[in-house]
C-alpha cells in the first residue's frame, strides 16, 4: 500500500473516533446552533479578568470566520499577512532556507516577539510555533492585539499577541472543502527580452499551476442533557509546488547590467556548471590567485573565468512548495456542578513540506588538495596549476567550484509532527470568586532529510587521485571512495557523484509545558469600590510555572563540520491584575476605568554544556479607559514587557552559514577606495589600481558567509510600549463603528546580531574599530566567504544589541449602509507607519526603515497599508440564479524607496534607478457566496483580480524573505488565485 494512504487512513481513524464518540453523545436530532451552543463568558484578549461589557484599553483589530471564508484562505497565515499591523514572515512561498514553518512578524519587530495563543494559552513550544498547526475550520474569531501583554501572558508579548479563538462546543456536524488554482499571463516583455538574449527557455505564456486542496470536517455534541459537549475535527491539505521557471520575473536571476543600476541582466551564481579553478600556491606563478575555468567546448583547458559562465539557478528553486498536511483532534468540556467544569483539548498535525533549490556543487571557498600529477590533469592545466612540479606527487592547493547541473536538483523534505494536550478544572468558589486551574503539553518533532547534496569533506578525497595498475583510483580509497574528474566541463562520472552525494538527516525536538492556575474576584461585595462607581474593584492573582526543552540531534556527516545542541528553560511568575470602575453614570462621565496589572518572573536556563545565570524580571501595566458617553471611548494603555531570550539564542552551537553580502572590494564589485577596503582587510595587492582590477573573488550569487551562535550570558529584552486613542459607536449612526489609536512599542537591549552587510558597510563609511574588527577575511584569497572558519566570514553571533522602536497610527472602521437594494456592509482597517528605527549598538547611531525596502531594510516597510471591504447582501437571493452575497476587497500597500540609495550610512550601498522604488500595490479581490437548501454554502472568489506581477528586483538586494526576484511573502507571487468552496452545517 502508498506510503501517504496508509497515513491518510491513519489519520482519518484518529479523528473519525473522535468525530463518531461525539456524534453518539448527540441527540438524534441536531439542534439548531443557537440552542446547541452554552452560553460563554466573553474573553477579553490582554486581560484575565471577566465581567460583562469588559472592553480593551488596547487596540485589538479582529478578522471572524467569514472574512477568512472570503479570502479563500485556507491557512491562517494567509490572512494574517493580509493585515496592515502585520509584516509578511516565512511561509509557503520561501524555499531556499525555509524550515516548512508559518509565523507571524507583529509590528516589523520579529515573530519571535508576539506571542501566539489559542484560547488565551500558549501556543508550542516558542521555537516551534507554526501557525499551521491552527485548524482554521474552528476558529470562531482571531484577535491581533497591539502593545506589551507581558504582564499578563508572560515572555514574548512583546510587540502584541496574536489569540486564536476556538470553537468548543458543537452540537452536530461542519464540513468544509475548498480548490483553488493560480493562473498567470506572463506578458514582461523587457525581462523575456532579457532571458532571450541569453537563450534561456521563456516561461510559458498562460500558466495554471498551484492547486491547492482543503477539506476539514467538525463533529459535536453534548453530553449528559448540554452539561458537557465533545467535538473533534480532522482536516486535510494539499499544495502542489510552483517553480521560478514557470514566471518571466523569476526565471533568471536578476543582476543589475550597469555600475548604475539603471537596467537588469540576467546573473547568476560563480558556482557554476563548467568548473573552475584558483590556484593558491607559489607554484602556479603568474596563475596564482587568478580564477580560470574549463573550456565551455568541453576540452581540458583552463580559460579566463568571467562573468559568461554564470550559471542560472534559478529555473530550479520553487517559489511555492509543495506540501501534505493532516490535522485531527478534540475538544471537551462538562461541568459537574457549578464549582467543578472540566476541560480540555487534544491537537495533532502532521505536516510535510518539501523546498527545492538549485543542484549542489563543489562549492568556491574552501582551500582543495590537489595532486600534481592526477591523471584527470591535462598537462596544460598541471603546468598552470603546479608550475616545475607538474607531474610529481606534490599537492598544491587551490579553490575549486563545479556545479552538478545534470544532477537532481537540492531538496528539504521537511516534516513536522506537533502534539498539544490541554486540561484544565474551573468554577465558582464562593459567590463572587472564581479559579482556572490549567496545564498543557506540547511537542514539535522537526524531520529533515536534505537530499542530493555534495558532502565538501568527500569531495576533498575523492579530487586526489592517482593512477594504479592503469586503474584511475583515489589516493585515499578508504569508504569506497571514487575519484572525480572535474578539469573538464564534461564533470565527474555517474560513480563519482554518488560517492560526493550524501544526504543529511536532523532530529530536533522541542516541548513545553506549562502549569497555571489563577483566582480572579469581585471585591464590590466586600465595599471595595470608588463611591462614584456603581461596579466594585475586581482582582485576579495567580501563579504559573514553565518549562521549555530543545534537544537537536544530527547525523555522522553533519558532525564533522556542526555539533548537536540542547537547552532547557525553566520559569516561575506570579501575577495579578486589578480592574478598577472609578466613575459610573456622572455628568460628562459614563464611565470611567482602571487598570493594572503586574507579574514576577525568575527564569534559570541550562545545556548539557553550560549553565546560564539565573534572570529575575518584572512586567506591568497601567490602563485608562473614559467614556464621557455611551457614543465615545478614549482609552490608553502603558505597558513594560519582556522577551527571555529562547534556547536557540541561548546555546545554539557557533558555525558559519550563508548570508546575503556583497563585498565593495571585490572584483566585480568593487566601488570603495584603497583606502576604505584596507580598513576591512584588504591589502593592496589585493584591491590592484585603476587599470588592474581586484583579486578578491566576488561573493558568489550576492551570498557570503557569517559566523552565527548562541550566547548564555544573553539577558532579557526590555519594552516599552505606548498606545492611546478612542472608539466612535454614536447612536445618531448606529451601525458605524470607528477607531483610531496611536502607538509606540520600543524594545531595549534586544537580541539580535550585527548583519553581515552592516558590519562592512559600517567599517567601510566609519572606520569603526568595533565594526571593522567583525570582519574576517579569507587570509590567502580576501574572500568574504568560505566552508569553515578558515575562509572569509563576518562574526555575527547572538548579543543584547541596542534598541528597536516602532510608532504609527491605527484606523479601523465597520459600517452598514442599508438601501433600498440589499444592505452594504464596509469593513476597513489601516496603518499609518511612523517610524520603524534600529540601533544597531548603544551610542553608534540609528536608522529608520519607513518607507523603505531592500539591503539592511530587508522586505519592504511602506508608509501607509491598508484593506477596505465591501459586501452587498443582494436582495432576491432566494432565486437559484442570484447570490447571497457579494463582496470586493481592496488592499493597498505603498510605495517603498531602495534603502540602498540612501546616503544613510547604515543604509547606504548598491545603487540603483530601475530598482529605486517599488510604486504603490493595489489587489483587488472578489468574492460571492451563495446560500443553498440543506443548509450547505457555496463560495467562490478570484484574488488579484487583474493578475498584478510583483515587483522585479535584484537578487543580491533581497535581503529578508526574499525569493525569485522578489518578496513573495509581502506581494502576490504568483499571479491571480481562482476558489471554489462549500461549507455544511448539519
Amino acid at each position: 500500500m502508498n506510503k501517504h494512504t496508509t497515513r491518510a487512513l491513519i489519520m482519518s481513524s484518529v479523528a473519525a473516533s473522535a468525530i463518531f464518540t461525539g456524534w453518539m453523545a448527540a441527540p438524534a436530532m441536531a439542534q439548531a446552533d443557537g440552542a446547541s451552543e452554552a452560553v460563554e463568558e466573553v474573553v477579553v484578549t490582554g486581560t484575565r479578568i471577566r465581567r460583562p461589557n469588559l472592553k480593551s484599553a488596547s487596540p485589538i483589530t479582529t478578522v471572524d470566520a467569514v472574512e477568512v471564508k472570503l479570502q479563500g484562505a485556507t491557512g491562517v497565515d494567509s490572512y494574517l499577512a493580509k493585515l496592515p499591523q502585520i509584516e509578511a514572515a516565512a511561509n509557503e512561498n520561501q524555499s531556499n532556507g525555509s524550515d516548512g514553518t508559518a509565523g507571524v512578524n507583529l509590528r516589523s519587530l520579529g515573530g519571535n516577539r508576539a506571542l501566539v495563543l489559542i484560547d488565551g494559552q500558549r501556543f508550542l513550544p516558542s521555537l516551534g510555533v507554526d501557525l499551521n498547526f491552527v485548524p482554521s475550520v474552528l476558529v470562531e474569531r482571531t484577535d491581533v492585539l497591539t502593545g506589551g501583554a507581558s504582564s499578563v501572558y508572560g515572555s514574548d508579548a512583546m510587540s502584541g499577541v496574536v489569540n486564536f479563538i476556538m470553537k468548543k462546543r458543537l452540537d452536530g456536524v461542519i464540513v468544509d472543502a475548498q480548490y483553488s488554482i493560480y493562473n498567470h499571463k506572463n506578458d514582461n516583455d523587457y525581462l523575456r527580452g532579457i532571458q532571450s538574449a541569453r537563450g534561456f527557455k521563456l516561461a510559458d505564456k498562460n500558466v495554471w499551476d498551484g492547486e491547492k486542496y482543503d477539506f476539514n470536517v467538525a463533529a459535536g455534541g453534548r453530553i449528559n442533557e448540554g452539561k458537557g459537549n465533545i467535538l473533534g475535527y480532522f482536516g486535510y491539505r494539499k499544495m502542489e509546488a510552483v517553480r521560478q521557471d514557470a514566471r518571466d520575473y523569476s526565471n533568471c536571476a536578476l543582476n543589475f547590467a550597469d555600475d548604475t543600476g539603471s537596467s537588469f541582466a540576467c546573473g547568476g551564481s560563480g558556482n557554476h556548471a563548467y568548473g573552475w579553478f584558483r590556484p593558491l600556491d607559489a607554484l602556479a606563478g603568474v596563475n596564482q590567485n587568478q580564477n580560470w575555468a574549463n573550456a565551455k567546448d568541453g576540452s581540458k583547458t583552463w580559460v579566463k573565468n568571467d562573468s559568461t559562465f554564470a550559471y542560472n539557478y534559478a529555473p530550479d528553486n520553487f517559489t511555492l512548495r509543495n506540501s501534505e498536511r493532516y490535522q485531527a483532534g478534540g475538544f471537551v468540556n462538562y461541568t459537574f456542578n457549578p464549582h467543578a467544569e472540566a476541560y480540555g483539548s487534544f491537537m495533532f498535525m502532521d505536516d510535510r513540506s518539501v523546498s527545492q533549490v538549485a543542484p549542489s556543487a563543489i562549492w568556491s571557498g574552501r582551500a582543495f588538495d590537489i595532486n600534481c600529477n592526477n591523471p584527470f590533469l591535462s598537462a596544460s592545466q598541471a603546468s598552470m596549476l603546479c608550475g616545475t612540479a607538474a607531474g610529481s606527487s606534490t599537492v598544491v592547493q587551490s579553490w575549486v567550484s563545479f556545479r552538478a547541473a545534470t544532477g537532481e536538483p537540492r531538496r528539504n523534505d521537511m516534516r513536522h509532527t506537533n502534539y498539544r494536550f490541554t486540561a484544565g478544572l474551573k468554577g465558582e468558589i464562593i459567590d463572587g470568586w472564581r479559579y482556572d486551574a490549567n496545564y498543557m503539553h506540547a511537542i514539535t518533532v522537526g524531520q529533515f532529510n536534505y537530499q542530493n547534496d555534495i558532502n565538501q569533506d568527500k569531495a576533498a578525497q575523492a579530487l586526489q587521485a592517482v593512477l594504479v595498475n592503469g586503474q584511475v583510483v583515489c589516493k585515499d580509497t578508504s569508504n569506497n571512495c571514487k575519484p572525480i574528474d572535474v578539469f573538464s566541463a564534461k564533470g565527474p562520472s555517474a560513480e563519482g557523484y554518488a560517492f560526493i552525494y550524501a544526504p543529511t538527516f536532523t532530529r530536533n525536538e522541542q516541548a513545553i509545558d506549562v502549569y497555571n492556575a489563577f483566582v480572579s474576584g469581585d471585591l464590590g461585595q466586600y465595599g471595595v469600590k470608588s463611591p462614584w462607581a456603581s461596579e466594585g474593584v475586581a482582582v485576579v492573582a495567580g501563579l504559573e510555572h514553565r518549562t521549555e526543552t530543545l534537544d537537536v540531534k544530527l547525523d555522522a556527516s553533519q558532525l564533522s563540520y556542526a555539533s548537536n545542541a540542547d537547552g532547557k528553560v525553566s520559569v516561575d511568575e506570579w501575577f495579578t491584575e486589578f480592574d478598577v470602575p472609578v466613575v459610573a453614570d456622572k455628568p460628562l462621565i459614563h464611565s470611567l476605568n482602571l487598570a493594572l496589572g503586574y507579574r514576577r518572573s525568575t527564569y534559570n536556563t541550562s545545556s548539557s554544556t553550560s549553565i546560564g545565570a539565573e534572570k529575575k524580571t518584572e512586567t506591568s501595566k497601567f490602563e485608562v479607559r473614559y467614556a464621557p458617553t455611551q457614543d465615545v471611548l478614549l482609552r490608553a494603555s502603558y505597558n513594560q514587557a519582556m522577551r527571555a531570550a529562547n534556547i536557540t539564542e541561548l546555546f545554539a552551537a557557533q558555525g558559519v552559514g550563508n548570508v546575503a553580502l556583497i563585498d565593495p572590494c571585490s572584483e566585480n564589485n568593487r566601488v570603495a577606495s584603497l583606502e576604505q577596503c584596507q580598513r576591512t582587510g584588504v591589502t593592496a595587492a589585493q584591491y590592484g589600481t585603476s587599470i588592474k582590477p581586484s583579486t578578491i573573488p566576488d561573493t558568489p550569487a550576492d551570498v557570503g558567509t557569517a559566523l552565527g551562535g548562541g550566547n548564555p550570558d544573553l539577558s532579557p529584552e526590555k519594552a516599552k510600549t505606548t498606545t492611546f486613542g478612542f472608539v466612535l459607536t454614536p447612536r445618531a449612526i448606529p451601525s458605524l463603528v470607528l477607531s483610531v489609536d496611536y502607538y509606540k512599542i520600543r524594545i531595549e537591549d534586544y537580541i539580535g546580531s550585527v548583519p553581515a552587510q552592516t558590519a562592512v558597510s559600517q567599517c567601510i563609511a566609519t572606520g569603526s574599530a568595533f565594526y571593522c574588527g567583525l570582519i574576517h577575511r579569507d587570509p590567502r584569497t580576501g574572500a568574504l566567504y568560505g566552508s569553515d572558519t578558515k575562509g572569509g566570514y563576518v562574526t555575527s553571533t547572538n548579543v543584547n544589541t541596542g534598541y528597536l522602536e516602532t510608532k504609527g497610527i491605527d484606523f479601523t472602521a465597520n459600517y452598514r449602509l442599508a438601501t433600498g437594494y440589499g444592505d452594504v456592509n464596509f469593513g476597513f482597517v489601516g496603518t499609518l507607519l511612523d517610524s520603524l528605527e534600529t540601533e544597531v549598538l548603544p551610542g553608534l547611531g540609528s536608522y529608520d526603515c519607513k518607507g523603505l525596502y531592500g539591503g539592511t531594510c530587508g522586505q519592504p516597510s511602506p508608509k501607509w497599508r491598508h484593506n477596505l471591504r465591501a459586501t452587498w447582501t443582494v436582495p432576491g437571493a432566494d432565486r437559484v440564479y442570484v447570490p447571497t452575497s457579494v463582496s470586493l476587497n481592496w488592499r493597498h500597500f505603498g510605495g517603498t524607496d531602495l534603502a540602498t540609495n540612501t546616503d544613510d550610512q547604515y543604509l547606504t550601498g548598491t545603487k540603483s534607478t530601475i530598482n529605486a522604488r517599488i510604486g504603490n500595490y493595489d489587489y483587488f479581490d472578489l468574492a460571492v457566496t451563495k446560500d443553498l437548501p440543506r443548509g450547505l454554502v457555496l463560495r467562490a472568489g478570484i484574488n488579484n483580480l487583474f493578475d498584478k506581477d510583483p515587483p522585479a528586483v535584484m537578487s543580491g538586494l533581497l535581503v529578508e524573505n526574499g525569493n525569485g526576484n522578489t518578496f513573495p511573502s509581502t506581494y502576490d507571487p504568483l499571479g491571480r488565485m481562482l476558489f471554489v468552496g462549500i461549507s455544511a452545517k448539519f
